[in-house]
């Protein structure tokens, strides 16, 4: 093996080190794999920020443990157990709840027994396989440099459905995320509305966390839609920008991974975790500099001839 394939190392020219980057088909499956699950987590984790059911969906990526034990004890593919739990954990949640955003502790309740029951499946699973869960560390934190040309089509066929159908429902969903009673006033059905949004996010977490891995998901899932949210309230502004930012996460996560001997969770998760920090840094210190001074308030008497 070539030197400079053995140790890949980072230069001043960008066009040779994109080049070398994009050279081994493992790469190139790895971008393509991280692209389609940042656009697709991030338009729907954008939707989970704002209705505020990051619990769930951190409930929804722990259905990978008893998801995998369950198809290894099946002897099927371990995706098809991690669809079927987070799908079915998806129900479970959606009926706990009455499927209506109530109060936070019955919410809260209700999904922390979602995900003490699916833990306890897990081991269960284990037991009666009677050895141990290969692939633990990819079952945690993902293999995103080890993705293969079929699941980087599964990832495609998932993502567009994913997309079109929150797409579908995403002015309806949009209102009865705002403002639920006002929704189910105009004659939406906010339960439905609501466990349609809880079974596509079980879908999206199942397919990005077989790259990102259990404990890595909310990388891509929570990191640029809330950054996104942070900067600006403009739904359509706020979604284009938690696509790049999503991209741009993978990619440089990616990037920089190849280049060091580190994971490439480890560098996603990081990328996402500072990009948040600095723009609600950024955003804390733009409103400390704008906050209006006793001249400038809105009760303080204006100066005659001067219109407010």
């Amino acid at each position: 093996m070539p030197a400079e394939v053995s140790n890949p190392h980072l230069g001043w020219n960008i066009a040779r080190d994109v080049s070398e980057l994009t050279e081994y088909h493992f790469m190139v499956n790895a971008l393509v794999a991280g692209s389609i699950v940042a656009v697709m987590a991030g338009l729907v984790g954008w939707m989970m920020v704002l209705r505020r059911e990051a619990f769930a969906g951190h409930t929804l990526s722990m259905m990978a443990f008893p998801g995998a034990s369950g198809a290894a004890l099946a002897g099927i593919p371990a995706a098809w157990g991690y669809f079927a739990m987070c799908a079915g954990g998806a129900l479970a949640i959606a009926r706990l709840s009455g499927g209506k955003r109530g109060a936070w502790s019955e919410q809260s309740a209700g999904i922390a027994a979602v995900q003490a029951t699916a833990l306890a499946a897990g081991f269960l699973f284990v037991s009666l396989y009677g050895g141990v869960l290969g692939d633990l560390e990819s079952l945690l934190f993902g293999n995103i440099l080890g993705v293969s040309d079929g699941a980087v089509l599964l990832l495609a066929v998932v993502a567009m459905v994913a997309v079109a159908v929150l797409a579908a429902l995403g002015r309806r969903l949009l209102f009865a995320s705002v403002d639920p009673d006002a929704a189910a006033a105009r004659g939406l059905r906010v339960g439905l509305l609501s466990g349609a949004f809880l079974l596509m996010l079980g879908v999206a977490v199942a397919a990005t966390s077989q790259i990102t891995g259990v404990l890595l998901v909310f990388a891509l899932l929570v990191g640029p839609p809330a950054t996104a949210q942070v900067i600006t309230a403009r739904p359509s502004l706020s979604l284009a920008l938690t696509v790049v930012l999503g991209l741009l996460v993978v990619w440089i996560g990616l990037g920089i991974a190849y280049f060091s001997v580190y994971p490439a969770g480890f560098f996603i998760a990081t990328v996402s975790a500072v990009i948040y920090a600095l723009a609600r840094t950024l955003v804390w210190l733009l409103g400390r500099q704008r906050l209006p001074g006793p001249e400038r308030r809105p009760d303080a008497a204006q100066p005659s001839g001067v219109v407010a």
